[in-house]
């Protein structure tokens, strides 16, 4: 699994703004799909909200579709 600091400028960043920030996904539609799946958690717990805000210190997961971890994200204000 990919374990990756995701440095923002602001105090708060959206999902699905974060998902393509960083480079997991190419779109914003592509995010959106993502997190629709259920195939993301933040800070341990399951999201379907694509709009929710993360702050310094979040940690977001990406799960395949068997549920293994794909991805790390861990936010950090810069």
């Amino acid at each position: 699994m990919d374990s990756e600091t995701v440095r923002i400028r602001t105090s708060r960043i959206r999902l699905d703004h974060l998902l393509k920030f960083a480079g997991v996904t190419g779109t914003g539609g592509a995010a959106k799909l993502l997190v629709q799946a259920g195939r993301v958690r933040v800070n341990g717990e399951r999201e379907l909200r694509r709009g929710r805000a993360l702050c310094d210190g979040d940690l977001v997961v990406l799960e395949d579709e068997d549920g293994e971890p794909l991805a790390r994200l861990e936010v950090r204000s810069a």
